[in-house]
C-alpha cells in the first residue's frame, strides 16, 4: 500500500530559552562552564498523581499544552514554561544528571539532581532533601519503584560515611537506619551494583539480580545502564566486554535470599524481612560494539510494548516487541523469539500522534517517527509505516523571513533537509536542518472534531490488528484534499475525511475525483454550491427535504453492483469482515454517544454513516434502529423488503428496560454492545458506567474486576448494606459525578438518583468525600476533607477527585477555619468601663468575642462582665468621699492596697478565661498587657492615684504577679499545629532576664511547646541564674516532655537539687524555692514512670530540711516532693512492686502514724544523708507539721483511683478527741481528699454521703453544740468544728476533683449549698441555706478558716462547672468579689481562689474543660492545694507557679456546628449517648451547639437531630485516652467543627428561634398563587405579591441551591411574564415548588425535560411542524416509566416512595399514548412498514416517519424483517386463527394491542 504525504506543523525556530534567561539574567560568573545541557518535557510529569483525571473533556485539552524546559548549566538549572521562567535552582556543587522521578508515597514527581557527593532532591514546592552518598555514583535513573542509582566500580570499597543532613524532613532519619537492617557496604564482594532509593527518608538498599531461580545481589558493574522506564518496571543495559545490550525486568521481592547474600544481611528486629527489588533478564542481543545512543518505548499496532535501540553509527534502529501477562494483578513482561525488527534510520524518537487517548496498561499508546538516511521522516506505527512527513512550505520561501523573523543574514536554501531529530514531546518535535538550524514542529495529534476522534478510538478499540492496520493505512494515506494533516481544516473537513476512508472501504468513494476531474464554474452561484459553507449547511438540513446541489448522500449513494464486482470481488470477504467489526464498534459508540444529551449532533451525523455502513452490508435491522431515533434519514435510505442478515442490532436502552424490569440475569447479553463489555475501552466508558450501576442496582455482584453482568466496574473503597450504597461507591470509583449524571437523559438518570436520594439521609461515615458531595451532603464531605488535611498536615482541604465529581456545583464548598471569622455584626461586644478614661488600653481579653462566643452565650453581657472582673490593666475605682482630707489619703492608700492585692491576683484567672484562644502569627512579637496598680477616683473626674512607695512596698507587688500576668498572656496562644518556632521564642528573649519572659517560657511549656528548645538554649537561661526564668523554665521543659524521662532534661532539672549531686560535685547552694520546683518538675518529667531511683529521691526530700537559708519554705519543698512522688508513681500504687511498700511505710512514718519495723527505715533514711542537707527529725521523732501534707498527697497521688481498701484504713480520719487535738484539721482535709481520690467510685455528690465523711464523735459534737444545754468545753467545741468544717471543705474538693469537668447537676447543686452555707456562717446574707446543717459555726471557728474552706469549695464548685459559664455560679463568684473589697477581706490568696474559679467557669472561653483521667486530677490537685497564699510573694507552703498546672488538665471538648453552605456556625440541637458504666446506665441527652461534650472513655455517639438539618451520626469507641488532639489520625472534628446541612424549607434557629417562619407550604403557595384555579389568576397573584417578596427571594431563603435559585430568578425576569404560554409557567411553579419543598434540586431538570418532550410530540402533530427531527427522548421517556414500575413492583427499595411523582408520570404516559393511537394515517403506516419495510413517503413525510418512529418504540415494535420471519415461523404451527399468543411469546416486551394489529394486518 503506498503512503501518504503530510506537512509537519511549524511552531517556530527552536532555541533553548535557558539561554535567552541567561542573557536576561546578566554575564554568567566566570566558574560557569560554556557546556550545558537541557531537556523538554510533557507538564504531566511533574502533575500530581492524585490529580490524574480520566475524563475525555480533561485528556482533550491537555492534547495542545506547552513542553516545559530543564536547562542545566554548572551548578544552575533554569525551569521554564515557554518563554516563563518557573523556577531557578542554585547548586553547591557542578550537577552530573538530571531527571524526574517518584518516590516512596509522594503523588507528585520529585526532581533528582546527581551531584558528585550528593543528591538533591526538590518537590515542586520548593522543599529540600539532601542526601549525603557514601559512595561515588555514576548515573541516576526512574524507576516506578523508586530511583536507581549505579555505582562507578572501585578497588576498595570504604566504609558507610554517617549520614548528615540540613533539611528538617530528616529530623528522624538518624533514628530510622539505626534500627533497619542493610547490607554492609565494608565488603567489597558483596557491595551491589546498582543501588534503590525508594523513599527520601530511607537509605539506599542493595539491588538483587535473579538467576536460576536464586536471588544474589547484583554486582554486574560492566552492565552499564542506559536506559529505564518510569512507567513499567524496565532497565536496558549495554556490557562493553561482551558487546552486548540487555533487557531487564524490575521486580519487588520480599523473601528469602541466597545464604552467600543473607549472611550480610542484617535482619530488622522487628522479624520481617524488607521488600527489595530483583532484575530478571529478559533479552540479551550481542554484536553491538557500542552501546546504542538512545532508547525508548512506544508500542506496536496490537498495542505490545516495543523498546527501540537506536545505533547512530551503524544508523539502523532495532525494535524488540514485549510480551505482557496479568498475572495476580501484575503484569509480567517476556521477550518471545523471532519477535525483533529493524529498520534504517539516522534519527528516531517516540511521538503520540494516531491514538493519543489509548493506553496499554499504564503506557500511552506511541508511534516511531524515523529519519531514514536518505533524509525522509517517516511515522510508524509498530511495524508499518503510515505516512511521511515533509517539510511546511513556508520554510522553502521568502514568507519565512516575515513570518518566524529569522535574522536577515540566515541563508534559506530552497532545498532545505531535515538531518536529525531531537526533543521529542507527545506529537512535537525539533527537526533539525541542514543549515544548522533548528525549528519546534507538531505533528497533527487528532483530529479537531471529537466525533471523528472517537470513531478512531473506536474502531482502535474493536477492530483486530490486522484490519485497524488497514484502516490506519488508509486514515493516513494523504489522498483527500481535506485530509486530517492540514491544520487549517474544519472539524466538517474533518469528518468528512473519516467518512471519505470509510466510504472508500465501502467501495462508493467516487464523488472527490469527479469533483476534482470536473470543469471548474465561474459562476456566483456555482462557486456557492462548491463552497465548504453549502457542504455543512446541507449536512444539517439535508433531513427534511432541503434542496443540495451537491449533499452529502451523492457520496453516500449505493453505487451501481457493477463497480463493486470489479477488481476488489476478490477482496470482499476481507472487507465484508473489516466493516462488520467497524459497524460494530462504531454502533457501539452511538449507543454510548445517546446516552451524552449534550452531543446530539454528533449523533446524528453518525447515524447517517451507519446508515451507509449497514446499507453496504445490508444489515437492515442495524439501518432501521438508526431511522428510528432519526426518522428524516428513511428519504436518503430505503430498506428492501428483504434482508440479507438476521442479526439484531445490540440496544443500550433496551438493556437497561429489561435490567430495571426483570433484573440483570434476564436482560440479554447481546443487547450490549462488545465494547462495552470490553476492559479498558475509553471511548465508550459512559455507556459501559451506566451499565455497572444499573446491573448492581438490580442486584449483580462484583466478581473481581467484573461485575456478574460481565461489565468491568471499579468501586471506591467504603462500607455498604444495600445495593444502593453499593451503586454510589461505583460511581465514585469509576468518577461519575453530578455534571456527568446532568448530562444523561431523563429517564436513565432517574433510577441512578432514586439510589442517591435513598442515600442521603444517613450514608456510611467511612466514605470518601467525593461521594458524600454526589449525594449532596456538603457537610459531611467537608468533614471528611478536614479529617484528611489535619493527617496530611493540609492547611485547605482540596481534593481533585472531589473537585471533578462536582465541577461546577462546588460553590458552596469551601473551608473553615477553626477560628471562623466573624461574619455576624456583634451586639454589646465591645468592652467599655463606664468609669474608665482610656478605652484604648489592650486587656488581653479582646480577642475573646467571636461568633462561636456570641453563640453560644446569645447576646447576654456574660463575657463583658467576666472581661471587667478580671482586668488588670486599667486604674481601679476607688471610693472616696467628696471632700478631700489628710486622713482621706491614707484611706485611699489603705483602699488601694487592699485593690491591689486582688488585682494581682487577676492575671490567673485571666489566662484560665483566655486558654488557647488565640492564633498568632511567628512573625509578630509577644504583647503581654499592662499590670496596673493605680486606682482613680470617679469622684474627682478619675484622677489617678498610685501606691506611695514610701508607705508600703511596691516591688512586693511587682515580681511575681508579672510573672502571672505573662503566663496569662502566653497561655492565650492556641495549639500551633506543630509549627512553634524556636527563632520565634529567642526572638522575644530579653537581653536581661525578666519575670515577663519567664511567665511565657511557663505558659508555652505546658503548652508542650518547648521541645523545640535546644541544650544550649536551655544553658543559656539557666546561665543566668534568675530565679522566676529558672523556676518557668524547669516547670515548661518538664511539661512539655511530660512522662518521658528524657535524659537531658532530668540532668538539666538535677542541677537543681542538691541531693543529686556526686559526691565530687562542688558545693552549691540552691535557693528553696528552685529546689521544690526542680522536684515538681522532675515529678512531671518521669510522670507514671514508677522510677524506683527516682522515687527513693524523692521519698527523701519529703523528710529532708532544705539547705537554704529560708527555713519557713521547708514545707513547700515537702509538699513538691510529696507531689513528685505522687506523679512518678500516679496510680500505680499496687503494681509497682518492690520498693512500694518501703515506700509506704516510710509515708505513713511522715504522717505521724506508727511503724513495726522503725530502725530499718530510719536506716534507709540515714543511707539517703548528704552533705549540706539535714533530716527534719528530733532524735527519733519526724516533724510530722513539715512532711504530713507532702505525705499525704503522695499517697493519694500513688494508690489514686486504686480502690485500695488498706491504704485507706491506715489513712483514718481522727475519731477521738485525743486525736483531734493531735492531728492538725488542716491535715485532716488533706486526708479527706486522699482517701476519696483512693476510693474514687464511692465518691457521690449527695448530702448523706457529705455527711458520712465526718466521724461519730464530730458530728454528734457539732450537733451538740446547737442546742442550749451542752456541756461541751470550749476547747472541745473548736476542735469538732475545726474538724467539722475542714472535712466537709475536703469532701466538697473531693467532689469537684471527681466531678471535674462534668457539669454535674447533683454536684453542682450539692457544692453551691455548702457555699451558702459557709457564707450564711460568716455574715448572713442569704435565707436558702441548708435545713439540716448546724448552724453558729463562726462562734467557734475564726473567720479566715471559714472564708478559705467557702472559696476553696467555690473553686470546686467552678472546676465541675468547667467551660460552662454557669449563670447562677456566676452570680455568687460575682458577689465573693465584691463582697470581700467591701468587707476589707483582701487576703491575696482568697482573691486568687475567686480569680481562678472565674477562669475555670468560662475556660477558654468557653471552649475548654477538665478530664478526669489520672493525670488530670493530679494536675488539677496541684492547682487546687488548699493552701492558699497571705501575699503576692508567699511561696512558703505551696509555689504559685504550680498553680497554672491545670492547663495539663484541660481537653478542647467543645463542639461548633457550621453550616456548610454559608460558612457560619450555627446552632443545632444534638443528641449525645454516654456508654453504660457500673453506676449508670446508657443514657442520651440532648445538647444545642456550640456545647461541650462528655470525656472520650464514656462518650459512644453524637447524633445531629431535629428537623432542620440533615441527619449525621457519629460513633465512637469508648476509649480511656485524651481528647484527641489536631493532626490525630482518628480525630472526627476538625478542631471542635462539625459541618452540618440545612434542609430546604427551614430558616437556622438564629433567624427563626421558633420556628414560625418555617411554614414553606403556606409561604410558597401564597408567593407561587398556585391555590388558584384559573391560570389567570396566577399570574395576577404572582404581580400582586411580587412588591413584598419574589419567587426569588423566596427560593434563596430556603435553599443555597444554585440551579433553583437561578431557575426562580428567570421566573421573575419580566420577559418571562411576557410568555403566552400560560400553562407552561403554571408548570415550572410548580415543579419548583416540588424541588425546593423536597430538597431535590436535580429533578428540576428532570420534570422539565420530560414535560417538554411529551409537548414537543403535541406541537408536532398539531402543527406538522418539526419541533424536533429525531426520537430519541422517548427512550429516556420510556425508561421513567420503567423506573415508576420498578418502584410499584418493589424491584427498587422505595420507603418514601419515587423521587417523581407517579402521577405526573401517569399523566405525560396517558397523552402519548392518546397521540399514538388517535391517527387512521399511522395504522396505515404501520400496515406499509410490517408489510413491505418501508418507511412513509409522499405528503408531510417528516411528520408522519416521526409519528411512526416513536409508535415503533413506544410499543417496543421488533423490525418489520423479524416480525415477518416470526410470522413465518408461527403459521405451520397455528391450531387456531389467532397468531397473538404465539406472537407474545415471542414478543414479550411489545405491546398486546400491537401484536393484535400485526397478526390482523400479517395474517
Amino acid at each position: 500500500m503506498s503512503i501518504g504525504e503530510r506537512r509537519l506543523s511549524l511552531l517556530g525556530e527552536f532555541k533553548p530559552f535557558g539561554l535567552i534567561a541567561e542573557a536576561l539574567d546578566g554575564k554568567p560568573p566566570d566558574t560557569v562552564t560554556d557546556k550545558y545541557d537541557y531537556f523538554l518535557f510533557d507538564p504531566e510529569i511533574a502533575r500530581d498523581r492524585d490529580a490524574e483525571d480520566d475524563c475525555d473533556e480533561v485528556a482533550s485539552a491537555l492534547n495542545n499544552r506547552g513542553d516545559h524546559e530543564l536547562f542545566i548549566r554548572g551548578n544552575r538549572i533554569i525551569w521554564s514554561i515557554g518563554a516563563r521562567v518557573f523556577k531557578r535552582f542554585t547548586l553547591p556543587h557542578p550537577i552530573v544528571k538530571v531527571c524526574w522521578c517518584h518516590l516512596g508515597h509522594t503523588a507528585e514527581a520529585l526532581l533528582c539532581v546527581l551531584q558528585n557527593k550528593c543528591l538533591m532532591i526538590y518537590n515542586t514546592s520548593g522543599e529540600i532533601v539532601s542526601l549525603p552518598l557514601p559512595r561515588t555514583i555514576t548515573s541516576i535513573w526512574p524507576l516506578p519503584f523508586g530511583l536507581l542509582l549505579q555505582q562507578e566500580v572501585e578497588a576498595t570499597t570504604p566504609s558507610r560515611i554517617p549520614f548528615s543532613s540540613t533539611s528538617p524532613l530528616f529530623s528522624a532519619r538518624d533514628i530510622l537506619l539505626s534500627s533497619s537492617g542493610h547490607i554492609q557496604k565494608g565488603e567489597g564482594s558483596l557491595v551491589s551494583s546498582h543501588l534503590i532509593l525508594m523513599d527520601p527518608l530511607d537509605e539506599e538498599q542493595p539491588t538483587f539480580i535473579q538467576e536460576r531461580g536464586k536471588l544474589n545481589v547484583m554486582k554486574e558493574y560492566d552492565e552499564k545502564t542506559i536506559w529505564t522506564s518510569d512507567l513499567v518496571p524496565l532497565m536496558a543495559s549495554y556490557n562493553k566486554g561482551k558487546m552486548q545490550h540487555s533487557l531487564w525486568v524490575a521486580e519487588i521481592v520480599n523473601y528469602n535470599f541466597d545464604e552467600a547474600a543473607t549472611s550480610s544481611l542484617n535482619i530488622n528486629p522487628m522479624g520481617v524481612l524488607p521488600k527489595h527489588l530483583s532484575f530478571r533478564r529478559i533479552w540479551q542481543g550481542k554484536g553491538s560494539q557500542t552501546a546504542a545512543c538512545k532508547v525508548f518505548m512506544a508500542t506496536d499496532d496490537d498495542t505490545a510494548p516495543i523498546v527501540c535501540f537506536f545505533h547512530q553509527e551503524q544508523k539502523k534502529m532495532l525494535s524488540v516487541s514485549l510480551q505482557s501477562v496479568e498475572i495476580n494483578s501484575e503484569i509480567v513482561f517476556d521477550v518471545k523469539p523471532d519477535t525483533s525488527w529493524i529498520i534504517a534510520a539516522v534519527a528516531a524518537s517516540p511521538v503520540t500522534v494516531t491514538r493519543p487517548r489509548v493506553k496499554v496498561g499504564l503506557l500511552p499508546y506511541s508511534d516511531i517517527l524515523v529519519l531514514t538516511p536518505e533524509n525522509v521522516l517517516l511515522l510508524y506505527s509498530g511495524k508499518q509505516c503510515l505516512c511521511r512527513y515533509v517539510l511546511p512550505s513556508c520554510l522553502n520561501k521568502d514568507k519565512i523571513l516575515h513570518d518566524w523573523k529569522l535574522p536577515e543574514t540566515s541563508s534559506v536554501p530552497m532545498d532545505l533537509k531535515i538531518t536529525g531529530l531531537a526533543d521529542a514531546v507527545e506529537g512535537r518535535v525539533n527537526v533539525v536542518v541542514n543549515n544548522r538550524q533548528m525549528f519546534r514542529c507538531a505533528l497533527r495529534q487528532s483530529p479537531s472534531s471529537s466525533l471523528a476522534n472517537d470513531c478512531i478510538t473506536a474502531l482502535a478499540d474493536g477492530l483486530s490488528s490486522s484490519f485497524y492496520r488497514h484502516f490506519i493505512g488508509l486514515l493516513w494515506k494523504n489522498d483527500d484534499p481535506a485530509d486530517l494533516s492540514e491544520t487549517e481544516s474544519s472539524v466538517d473537513s474533518e469528518w468528512g475525511s473519516f467518512c471519505h476512508v470509510i466510504m472508500q472501504i465501502c467501495g462508493k468513494y467516487n464523488i472527490i475525483s469527479q469533483k476534482r476531474s470536473g470543469p471548474v464554474s465561474h459562476s456566483a452561484w456555482d462557486f456557492l454550491l462548491s463552497s465548504q459553507f453549502h457542504n455543512n449547511f446541507c449536512k444539517v438540513n439535508s433531513m427534511f427535504g432541503v434542496s443540495c446541489a451537491a449533499p452529502l448522500n451523492q457520496l453516500e449513494s449505493n453505487p451501481p453492483k457493477s463497480s463493486i464486482d470489479g477488481k476488489q470481488s476478490s477482496e470482499k470477504p476481507f472487507y465484508n469482515e473489516l466493516l462488520m467489526e467497524s459497524l460494530e464498534s462504531l454502533h457501539a459508540l452511538y449507543e454510548s454517544l445517546k446516552l451524552d444529551s449534550l452531543r446530539k449532533r454528533d449523533l446524528e451525523l453518525l447515524a447517517i454513516l451507519l446508515c451507509n455502513m449497514a446499507d453496504f452490508l445490508g444489515e437492515n435491522n442495524y439501518m432501521d434502529h438508526y431511522i428510528r431515533d432519526f426518522p428524516g434519514l428513511c428519504k436518503k435510505f430505503q430498506m428492501s423488503g428483504t434482508t440479507l442478515s438476521l442479526k439484531i442490532s445490540p440496544s443500550l436502552f433496551r438493556w437497561l428496560e429489561n435490567c430495571l424490569q426483570h433484573g440483570w440475569s434476564c436482560a440479554n447479553i447481546s443487547d450490549l454492545p462488545s465494547l462495552v463489555l470490553k476492559d479498558g475501552c475509553s471511548v465508550v466508558s459512559l455507556a459501559r458506567k451506566i451499565v455497572c450501576f444499573y446491573s448492581i442496582l438490580s442486584g449483580a455482584n462484583l466478581l473481581g474486576k467484573k461485575l456478574s453482568s460481565g461489565v468491568y466496574c471499579n468501586i471506591a473503597t467504603g462500607s455498604h448494606s444495600s445495593k444502593e450504597e453499593l451503586t454510589m461507591l461505583a460511581m465514585v470509583g469509576e468518577r461519575f459525578g453530578l455534571q456527568q449524571l446532568d448530562s444523561l437523559p431523563s429517564g436513565v438518570s432517574l433510577p441512578l438518583r432514586h439510589a442517591l436520594d435513598k442515600c442521603r439521609d444517613s450514608p456510611p461515615n467511612n466514605w470518601p468525600a467525593a461521594a458524600y458531595v454526589l449525594l449532596g451532603r456538603q457537610d459531611l464531605a467537608m468533614s471528611t476533607l478536614a479529617r484528611e488535611c489535619n493527617y496530611k498536615d493540609i492547611e485547605t482541604p482540596t481534593n481533585v477527585n472531589v473537585i471533578s465529581m462536582s465541577t461546577p456545583y462546588m460553590l458552596n464548598l469551601h473551608p473553615v477555619s477553626s477560628t471562623i471569622s466573624d461574619a455576624i455584626g456583634f451586639e454589646g461586644t465591645k468592652f467599655e468601663d463606664t468609669d474608665s478614661v482610656d478605652g484604648s488600653t489592650t486587656d488581653g481579653m479582646e480577642h475573646i468575642f467571636n461568633s462561636s462566643t456570641q453563640l453560644r452565650y446569645g447576646r447576654d453581657l456574660r463575657l463583658n462582665e467576666v472581661r471587667r472582673l478580671l482586668c488588670s490593666s486599667r486604674p481601679v475605682a476607688i471610693q472616696t468621699s467628696v471632700n478631700h482630707s489628710a486622713s482621706d489619703q491614707d484611706l485611699q492608700q489603705a483602699q488601694l492596697w487592699h485593690l491591689a492585692q486582688r488585682t494581682t491576683s487577676l492575671p490567673l484567672g485571666r489566662g484560665a478565661f483566655t486558654l488557647a484562644t488565640i492564633h498568632t502569627l511567628l512573625t509578630e512579637a509577644f504583647i503581654v498587657p499592662k499590670l496596673v496598680l493605680a486606682g482613680r477616683l470617679p469622684a474627682q473626674q478619675n484622677a489617678t492615684v498610685n501606691l506611695d512607695p514610701n508607705i508600703r512596698n511596691i516591688q512586693e507587688l511587682r515580681s511575681w504577679p508579672e510573672f502571672h500576668n505573662a503566663v496569662a498572656a502566653g497561655l492565650r496562644l492556641a495549639p500551633f499545629q506543630g509549627r512553634m518556632s524556636r527563632t520565634w521564642i529567642i526572638y522575644n528573649k530579653p537581653e536581661e532576664p525578666n519575670s515577663v519572659h519567664a511567665g511565657l517560657l511557663l505558659a508555652l511549656g505546658v503548652h508542650g511547646y518547648l521541645r523545640v528548645l535546644t541544650i544550649t538554649d536551655i544553658y543559656q537561661y539557666l546561665y543566668q541564674e534568675h530565679e522566676s526564668t529558672t523556676v518557668g523554665l524547669m516547670l515548661g521543659l518538664a511539661a512539655s516532655y511530660r512522662g518521658t524521662m528524657q535524659p537531658t532534661i532530668s540532668k538539666s532539672l538535677c542541677v537543681h537539687i542538691p541531693v543529686r549531686h556526686p559526691s565530687s560535685y562542688p558545693e552549691l547552694e540552691v535557693p528553696t524555692l528552685l529546689q521544690s520546683a526542680a522536684l515538681m518538675s522532675l515529678g512531671i518529667l518521669y510522670e507514671g514512670s514508677a522510677n524506683p531511683q527516682t522515687m527513693q529521691v524523692l521519698l527523701g526530700e519529703i523528710g529532708r530540711r532544705s539547705g537554704g537559708d529560708n527555713v519557713l519554705e521547708r514545707e513547700g519543698h515537702a509538699v513538691s516532693a510529696g507531689f513528685a512522688l505522687g506523679l512518678v508513681a500516679l496510680g500505680r500504687g499496687e503494681d509497682a512492686l518492690g520498693f512500694i511498700e518501703t515506700c509506704v511505710n516510710r509515708l505513713f512514718l511522715y504522717l505521724g502514724g506508727n511503724v513495726h519495723s522503725e530502725k530499718s527505715h530510719f536506716s534507709t533514711i540515714s543511707m539517703d544523708e548528704n552533705r549540706g542537707s539535714a533530716q527534719m527529725m528530733d532524735g527519733t521523732t519526724v516533724n510530722i507539721d513539715v512532711t504530713a501534707p507532702g505525705a499525704t498527697i503522695a499517697l493519694a497521688l500513688m494508690f489514686l483511683k486504686t480502690e485500695s481498701e488498706a491504704i485507706v484504713s491506715r489513712l483514718s480520719i481522727p475519731s477521738t478527741r485525743f486525736d483531734l487535738q493531735y492531728v492538725r484539721p488542716d491535715f485532716i482535709m488533706l486526708r479527706v481528699i486522699a482517701r476519696n481520690l483512693i476510693m474514687w467510685s464511692r465518691v457521690h455528690p449527695s448530702k448523706d454521703w457529705v455527711w458520712s465523711q465526718i466521724p461519730e464523735i464530730v458530728r454528734c459534737g457539732v450537733e451538740g453544740l446547737e442546742g442550749d444545754d451542752n456541756d461541751i468545753d470550749d476547747m472541745d467545741a473548736e476542735a469538732f468544728i475545726q474538724a467539722y468544717v475542714n472535712i466537709v471543705a475536703g469532701a466538697c474538693i473531693s467532689l469537684g476533683l471527681v466531678f471535674a469537668g462534668t457539669r454535674n447537676g447533683d454536684a453542682q447543686e450539692l457544692l453551691y449549698e455548702f457555699a451558702i452555707y459557709f457564707l450564711n456562717e460568716i455574715k448572713p446574707v442569704s435565707p436558702t441555706s441548708g435545713k439540716f446543717l448546724p448552724k453558729g459555726l463562726s462562734r467557734y471557728i475564726d473567720r479566715g478558716t471559714l472564708e478559705t474552706c467557702l472559696h476553696l469549695i467555690v473553686l470546686s464548685l467552678s472546676v465541675v462547672m468547667a467551660g460552662s459559664g454557669h449563670l447562677q455560679t456566676f452570680r455568687l463568684l460575682r458577689f465573693l468579689r465584691s463582697r470581700n473589697c467591701a468587707d476589707g477581706q483582701s487576703s491575696y490568696g482568697i482573691q486568687m481562689a475567686v480569680s481562678l474559679a472565674i477562669g475555670f467557669l468560662y475556660l477558654g472561653g468557653g471552649m475548654r474543660t477538665f478530664s478526669t483521667n489520672r493525670s488530670s486530677i493530679a494536675a488539677l490537685l496541684i492547682t487546687l492545694y488548699p493552701r492558699l497564699p497571705t501575699g503576692p510573694n508567699d511561696n512558703r507552703c505551696h509555689l504559685q507557679a504550680f498553680r497554672h498546672l491545670y492547663v495539663l488538665a484541660t481537653e478542647a471538648r467543645w463542639i461548633q456546628t457550621v453550616d456548610v453552605d454559608t460558612g457560619l456556625p450555627v446552632y443545632a440541637p444534638v443528641e449525645v449517648t454516654v456508654r453504660e458504666t457500673e453506676h449508670y446506665a446508657e443514657s442520651n441527652f440532648c445538647e444545642v451547639t456550640p456545647c461541650l461534650l462528655p470525656e472520650r472513655d464514656i462518650l459512644k455517639r453524637i447524633r445531629v437531630c431535629g428537623p432542620r438539618y440533615w441527619p449525621q451520626v457519629i460513633d465512637f469507641t469508648p476509649d480511656d485516652k485524651p481528647w484527641w488532639n489536631f493532626g490525630d489520625n482518628n480525630n472526627p472534628f476538625n478542631s471542635g467543627i462539625l459541618f452540618i446541612k440545612r434542609k430546604v424549607g427551614a430558616c437556622s434557629y438564629v433567624d427563626d428561634p421558633i420556628g414560625c417562619q418555617s411554614l414553606l407550604s403556606r409561604a410558597m403557595h401564597k408567593v407561587f398563587g398556585l391555590t388558584s384555579s384559573k391560570p389567570s389568576d396566577t399570574i395576577t397573584d404572582i404581580h400582586s405579591v411580587s412588591g413584598s417578596i419574589s419567587v426569588d427571594q423566596l427560593v434563596s431563603t430556603f435553599s443555597s441551591d444554585p440551579s433553583l435559585i437561578a431557575f426562580a430568578q428567570l421566573c421573575c425576569d419580566p420577559s418571562w411574564n411576557n410568555r403566552s404560554d400560560v400553562d407552561f409557567k403554571e408548570f415550572c411553579l410548580q415543579v419548583l415548588f416540588e424541588c425546593v419543598s423536597k430538597d431535590r434540586p436535580a429533578l428540576l431538570q428532570v420534570y422539565l425535560s420530560l414535560y417538554t418532550t411529551v409537548e414537543s410530540m403535541v406541537d408536532q402533530i398539531a402543527t406538522a411542524a418539526i419541533v424536533c427531527g429525531d426520537s430519541l427522548s422517548i427512550s429516556g421517556f420510556k425508561l421513567s416509566l420503567t423506573y415508576i414500575e420498578a418502584l410499584m413492583s418493589g424491584k427498587l427499595s422505595s420507603p418514601k416512595g419515587g423521587i417523581v411523582q407517579s402521577a405526573f408520570i401517569g399523566s405525560l404516559r396517558k397523552k402519548v399514548e392518546e397521540l399514538l393511537n388517535c391517527s387512521q394515517e399511522l395504522k396505515d403506516d404501520f400496515h406499509t412498514y410490517l408489510k413491505l419495510g418501508k418507511w412513509p413517503d409522499g405528503e408531510s413525510q417528516d411528520k408522519r416517519s416521526i409519528l411512526l418512529s416513536c409508535y415503533l418504540q413506544w410499543f417496543d415494535v421488533p423490525a418489520s424483517s423479524v416480525i415477518r420471519l416470526a410470522i413465518d415461523r408461527v403459521k405451520p404451527k397455528l391450531m387456531s386463527s389467532s397468531s397473538v399468543p404465539l406472537l407474545r411469546l415471542c414478543f414479550p416486551r411489545t405491546h398486546i394491542n400491537v401484536i393484535s394489529e400485526i397478526d390482523r394486518c400479517l395474517r
